[in-house]
Protein backbone atom coordinates (compact mmCIF):
# COMPACT_ATOMS: atom_id res chain seq x y z
CA UNK A 1 0.00 0.00 0.00
CA UNK A 2 1.87 3.27 -0.83
CA UNK A 3 2.25 5.57 2.15
CA UNK A 4 -0.60 8.22 3.17
CA UNK A 5 2.06 10.77 5.01
CA UNK A 6 5.64 11.81 4.75
CA UNK A 7 7.38 15.11 5.83
CA UNK A 8 8.84 16.90 3.48
CA UNK A 9 11.82 19.33 3.62
CA UNK A 10 10.43 22.17 5.13
CA UNK A 11 11.96 24.35 2.12
CA UNK A 12 10.73 22.08 -0.41
CA UNK A 13 6.75 22.29 1.45
CA UNK A 14 6.82 25.94 0.96
CA UNK A 15 8.28 26.22 -2.72
CA UNK A 16 5.23 23.39 -3.20
CA UNK A 17 2.42 25.51 -1.53
CA UNK A 18 3.53 28.48 -3.26
CA UNK A 19 3.07 27.11 -6.46
CA UNK A 20 -0.49 25.77 -5.56
CA UNK A 21 -1.20 29.57 -4.19
CA UNK A 22 -0.12 30.76 -7.95
CA UNK A 23 -2.55 27.92 -9.53
CA UNK A 24 -5.12 28.65 -6.87
CA UNK A 25 -5.06 32.69 -7.11
CA UNK A 26 -5.54 31.88 -10.93
CA UNK A 27 -8.45 29.34 -10.71
CA UNK A 28 -9.94 32.39 -8.48
CA UNK A 29 -9.50 35.03 -10.60
CA UNK A 30 -11.09 33.52 -13.61
CA UNK A 31 -14.23 32.05 -11.18
CA UNK A 32 -14.68 35.43 -10.21
CA UNK A 33 -14.58 37.29 -13.77
CA UNK A 34 -16.81 35.09 -15.48
CA UNK A 35 -19.52 34.26 -12.21
CA UNK A 36 -18.65 30.90 -11.60
CA UNK A 37 -19.46 29.67 -8.35
CA UNK A 38 -16.60 27.49 -6.57
CA UNK A 39 -15.68 26.76 -2.77
CA UNK A 40 -12.73 25.21 -0.93
CA UNK A 41 -13.18 21.73 0.68
CA UNK A 42 -12.17 19.19 2.57
CA UNK A 43 -8.48 19.58 4.00
CA UNK A 44 -8.38 22.93 2.40
CA UNK A 45 -11.50 23.87 4.00
CA UNK A 46 -10.16 22.71 7.19
CA UNK A 47 -7.06 24.82 6.64
CA UNK A 48 -8.71 27.92 6.26
CA UNK A 49 -10.61 27.74 9.20
CA UNK A 50 -7.97 26.41 11.72
CA UNK A 51 -4.93 28.09 9.67
CA UNK A 52 -6.03 30.44 7.83
CA UNK A 53 -4.66 28.74 5.06
CA UNK A 54 -2.55 25.28 4.60
CA UNK A 55 -2.61 22.65 7.32
CA UNK A 56 1.23 23.26 8.09
CA UNK A 57 1.56 19.50 6.71
CA UNK A 58 -0.48 19.26 3.31
CA UNK A 59 0.43 19.70 0.20
CA UNK A 60 -2.34 20.41 -2.61
CA UNK A 61 -5.47 22.37 -2.66
CA UNK A 62 -9.47 20.74 -3.23
CA UNK A 63 -12.00 22.89 -4.65
CA UNK A 64 -15.48 22.23 -5.42
CA UNK A 65 -18.14 23.44 -8.28
CA UNK A 66 -21.60 22.41 -8.66
CA UNK A 67 -21.51 19.98 -11.63
CA UNK A 68 -23.00 22.63 -14.26
CA UNK A 69 -20.14 25.59 -12.51
CA UNK A 70 -17.74 22.85 -12.90
CA UNK A 71 -18.33 21.97 -16.95
CA UNK A 72 -18.12 25.62 -17.94
CA UNK A 73 -15.05 26.18 -15.71
CA UNK A 74 -13.44 23.25 -18.05
CA UNK A 75 -14.50 25.15 -21.28
CA UNK A 76 -13.40 28.07 -20.40
CA UNK A 77 -10.30 27.34 -18.31
CA UNK A 78 -9.54 25.98 -22.13
CA UNK A 79 -9.88 28.91 -23.59
CA UNK A 80 -8.01 31.27 -21.23
CA UNK A 81 -5.40 29.80 -19.50
CA UNK A 82 -3.99 27.16 -21.72
CA UNK A 83 -0.54 29.23 -22.39
CA UNK A 84 0.07 28.87 -18.13
CA UNK A 85 -1.78 25.58 -17.68
CA UNK A 86 -3.73 22.04 -18.89
CA UNK A 87 -6.61 20.55 -17.83
CA UNK A 88 -5.91 16.62 -16.81
CA UNK A 89 -9.33 14.87 -17.16
CA UNK A 90 -10.90 11.48 -17.69
CA UNK A 91 -12.40 12.43 -21.02
CA UNK A 92 -8.72 14.70 -21.89
CA UNK A 93 -6.94 11.43 -20.79
CA UNK A 94 -7.11 7.99 -22.11
CA UNK A 95 -5.11 7.03 -19.14
CA UNK A 96 -6.37 9.37 -16.28
CA UNK A 97 -8.39 7.38 -14.10
CA UNK A 98 -9.81 9.56 -11.47
CA UNK A 99 -13.67 11.49 -11.95
CA UNK A 100 -11.82 14.76 -10.51
CA UNK A 101 -10.20 17.20 -12.63
CA UNK A 102 -6.31 18.79 -12.39
CA UNK A 103 -5.32 22.22 -13.50
CA UNK A 104 -1.58 21.28 -14.00
CA UNK A 105 0.92 24.16 -14.03
CA UNK A 106 2.95 23.60 -17.44
CA UNK A 107 6.79 22.61 -17.41
CA UNK A 108 6.37 21.15 -13.24
CA UNK A 109 5.88 17.60 -12.58
CA UNK A 110 4.29 16.08 -9.73
CA UNK A 111 3.82 12.42 -9.17
CA UNK A 112 2.42 10.27 -6.69
CA UNK A 113 3.15 7.23 -5.66
CA UNK A 114 0.29 5.53 -6.67
CA UNK A 115 0.64 7.18 -9.39
CA UNK A 116 4.57 6.04 -10.52
CA UNK A 117 3.76 4.25 -13.56
CA UNK A 118 0.59 6.25 -15.08
CA UNK A 119 0.95 7.21 -18.84
CA UNK A 120 -0.22 10.60 -17.66
CA UNK A 121 2.18 13.82 -18.14
CA UNK A 122 1.98 15.13 -14.22
CA UNK A 123 2.36 18.29 -12.79
CA UNK A 124 1.97 20.59 -9.58
CA UNK A 125 -1.69 20.70 -9.99
CA UNK A 126 -4.93 21.83 -8.43
CA UNK A 127 -7.58 19.62 -7.45
CA UNK A 128 -11.21 20.32 -8.86
CA UNK A 129 -14.22 18.49 -7.88
CA UNK A 130 -17.44 18.12 -9.70
CA UNK A 131 -20.48 17.89 -7.19
CA UNK A 132 -23.87 16.62 -8.39
CA UNK A 133 -27.61 16.68 -7.11
CA UNK A 134 -28.48 13.37 -5.15
CA UNK A 135 -32.10 12.66 -4.17
CA UNK A 136 -33.50 13.64 -0.75
CA UNK A 137 -34.54 9.91 -0.17
CA UNK A 138 -31.74 8.33 1.75
CA UNK A 139 -32.61 5.01 -0.06
CA UNK A 140 -32.58 6.21 -3.90
CA UNK A 141 -29.26 8.33 -2.51
CA UNK A 142 -27.32 5.19 -1.57
CA UNK A 143 -28.17 3.27 -4.76
CA UNK A 144 -26.60 6.18 -6.95
CA UNK A 145 -23.68 6.40 -4.98
CA UNK A 146 -22.91 2.66 -4.81
CA UNK A 147 -23.10 2.60 -8.11
CA UNK A 148 -21.37 5.52 -9.27
CA UNK A 149 -18.39 4.61 -6.41
CA UNK A 150 -18.31 0.79 -8.28
CA UNK A 151 -18.00 2.05 -11.60
CA UNK A 152 -15.18 5.02 -10.64
CA UNK A 153 -13.19 2.26 -8.89
CA UNK A 154 -12.96 0.03 -11.69
CA UNK A 155 -11.91 2.87 -13.47
CA UNK A 156 -8.91 3.59 -11.16
CA UNK A 157 -7.76 -0.26 -11.40
CA UNK A 158 -7.69 0.11 -15.30
CA UNK A 159 -4.53 1.92 -14.62
CA UNK A 160 -3.30 1.77 -11.31
CA UNK A 161 -3.03 -1.85 -9.30
CA UNK A 162 -2.25 -0.35 -5.90
CA UNK A 163 -4.95 2.33 -5.03
CA UNK A 164 -4.40 3.95 -1.90
CA UNK A 165 -6.42 2.79 0.51
CA UNK A 166 -7.35 3.94 4.07
CA UNK A 167 -7.36 0.69 5.69
CA UNK A 168 -5.38 -1.47 7.56
CA UNK A 169 -4.70 -5.23 8.61
CA UNK A 170 -5.63 -8.51 6.71
CA UNK A 171 -8.50 -5.92 5.02
CA UNK A 172 -6.26 -4.17 3.38
CA UNK A 173 -3.84 -7.02 2.36
CA UNK A 174 -7.21 -8.67 0.76
CA UNK A 175 -8.45 -5.62 -1.16
CA UNK A 176 -4.91 -4.68 -2.17
CA UNK A 177 -4.87 -8.48 -3.93
CA UNK A 178 -7.82 -8.10 -5.49
CA UNK A 179 -7.25 -4.67 -6.72
CA UNK A 180 -4.28 -6.40 -8.26
CA UNK A 181 -6.03 -9.54 -9.83
CA UNK A 182 -8.46 -6.58 -11.20
CA UNK A 183 -5.99 -4.74 -12.63
CA UNK A 184 -4.06 -7.80 -14.72
CA UNK A 185 -7.74 -9.21 -15.76
CA UNK A 186 -8.15 -5.63 -17.08
CA UNK A 187 -5.30 -5.12 -19.18
CA UNK A 188 -5.55 -8.93 -20.37
CA UNK A 189 -9.12 -8.11 -21.85
CA UNK A 190 -8.39 -4.28 -22.20
CA UNK A 191 -11.47 -3.74 -20.48
CA UNK A 192 -12.66 0.29 -21.97
CA UNK A 193 -11.43 3.31 -19.73
CA UNK A 194 -14.48 5.45 -21.79
CA UNK A 195 -17.29 2.67 -20.78
CA UNK A 196 -16.53 2.69 -16.96
CA UNK A 197 -16.29 6.74 -17.13
CA UNK A 198 -19.23 7.01 -18.89
CA UNK A 199 -20.95 4.46 -16.12
CA UNK A 200 -19.95 6.52 -13.71
CA UNK A 201 -20.43 9.70 -14.91
CA UNK A 202 -23.89 8.43 -15.86
CA UNK A 203 -24.55 7.30 -12.28
CA UNK A 204 -23.40 10.74 -10.53
CA UNK A 205 -25.16 12.92 -12.99
CA UNK A 206 -28.83 10.79 -12.78
CA UNK A 207 -30.41 13.61 -10.74
CA UNK A 208 -28.98 16.64 -12.79
CA UNK A 209 -31.87 18.89 -13.15
CA UNK A 210 -33.85 18.01 -10.42
CA UNK A 211 -34.52 20.09 -7.70
CA UNK A 212 -32.33 18.50 -4.42
CA UNK A 213 -31.46 19.81 -0.89
CA UNK A 214 -27.97 18.16 -1.19
CA UNK A 215 -25.22 17.25 -4.09
CA UNK A 216 -22.21 14.65 -3.61
CA UNK A 217 -18.70 13.73 -4.62
CA UNK A 218 -19.09 10.02 -4.53
CA UNK A 219 -15.26 9.03 -5.77
CA UNK A 220 -13.84 9.25 -2.42
CA UNK A 221 -11.80 6.17 -0.79
CA UNK A 222 -15.29 5.76 1.01
CA UNK A 223 -18.73 6.67 -1.23
CA UNK A 224 -20.89 8.85 1.37
CA UNK A 225 -18.23 10.93 2.84
CA UNK A 226 -18.34 14.49 0.79
CA UNK A 227 -22.01 14.72 0.76
CA UNK A 228 -22.88 18.57 1.38
CA UNK A 229 -26.28 20.80 2.24
CA UNK A 230 -26.64 23.23 -0.39
CA UNK A 231 -28.14 25.36 2.75
CA UNK A 232 -24.28 24.60 4.09
CA UNK A 233 -22.61 26.01 0.95
CA UNK A 234 -24.57 28.97 -0.38
CA UNK A 235 -24.12 31.68 -0.54
CA UNK A 236 -20.33 31.46 -0.83
CA UNK A 237 -18.07 33.95 1.17
CA UNK A 238 -14.24 35.00 1.14
CA UNK A 239 -12.20 33.66 3.85
CA UNK A 240 -8.50 34.20 4.02
CA UNK A 241 -5.91 31.51 2.85
CA UNK A 242 -2.70 32.42 2.89
CA UNK A 243 -3.10 36.02 1.78
CA UNK A 244 -5.60 34.73 -0.90
CA UNK A 245 -8.92 35.65 -0.63
CA UNK A 246 -10.93 32.46 -1.42
CA UNK A 247 -14.47 31.39 -1.28
CA UNK A 248 -15.62 29.12 0.98
CA UNK A 249 -19.10 27.86 2.07
CA UNK A 250 -21.14 29.85 4.17
CA UNK A 251 -21.78 27.18 7.19
CA UNK A 252 -18.27 25.86 6.63
CA UNK A 253 -17.61 24.98 10.33
CA UNK A 254 -21.02 23.29 10.27
CA UNK A 255 -19.83 21.32 7.36
CA UNK A 256 -16.46 20.05 8.71
CA UNK A 257 -18.47 19.34 12.23
CA UNK A 258 -20.45 17.05 10.64
CA UNK A 259 -17.55 15.47 7.75
CA UNK A 260 -14.90 15.46 10.46
CA UNK A 261 -15.84 15.79 14.18
CA UNK A 262 -13.23 17.74 16.16
CA UNK A 263 -11.56 19.38 13.38
CA UNK A 264 -10.03 22.14 15.30
CA UNK A 265 -7.97 19.34 17.14
CA UNK A 266 -4.68 18.73 15.30
CA UNK A 267 -4.43 14.85 14.21
CA UNK A 268 -1.26 13.22 15.70
CA UNK A 269 1.52 12.12 12.81
CA UNK A 270 -0.33 8.82 12.25
CA UNK A 271 -3.42 9.82 11.10
CA UNK A 272 -2.12 12.90 8.84
CA UNK A 273 -2.47 12.88 5.24
CA UNK A 274 -0.69 14.37 1.76
CA UNK A 275 0.65 12.77 -1.09
CA UNK A 276 4.47 11.61 -1.56
CA UNK A 277 5.69 12.58 -4.66
CA UNK A 278 7.93 10.26 -6.55
CA UNK A 279 8.68 12.70 -8.93
CA UNK A 280 8.73 16.37 -8.11
CA UNK A 281 9.97 19.09 -10.80
CA UNK A 282 9.33 22.22 -10.38
CA UNK A 283 10.69 23.45 -13.88
CA UNK A 284 13.21 24.79 -16.09
CA UNK A 285 14.97 27.57 -14.10
CA UNK A 286 13.75 26.35 -10.80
Amino acid sequence: MSRLYTEYDPATLFKLQKVELEILKDFCDLCEENNIEYFGAGGTAIGAVRHQGFIPWDDDIDVSLLREDYERFLVLAKEQLNDKYYLLTAETSKHYPLMSARLIKRGTKFREECFADLDCDLGIFLDIYALDNIPDDDKAMRRQGYSAWFWGKLLVLTEVSKPVLYISGWKARFVKICCMIVYRLFKIFRVSHDFLYNKAKKASTRYSGAETKRVAYFFDPMPFTSIIKREHIFPTKHMEYDGLQVRFMNRTEEYLRTRYGDFMELPPPDKRHNHPPYELDFGEGE
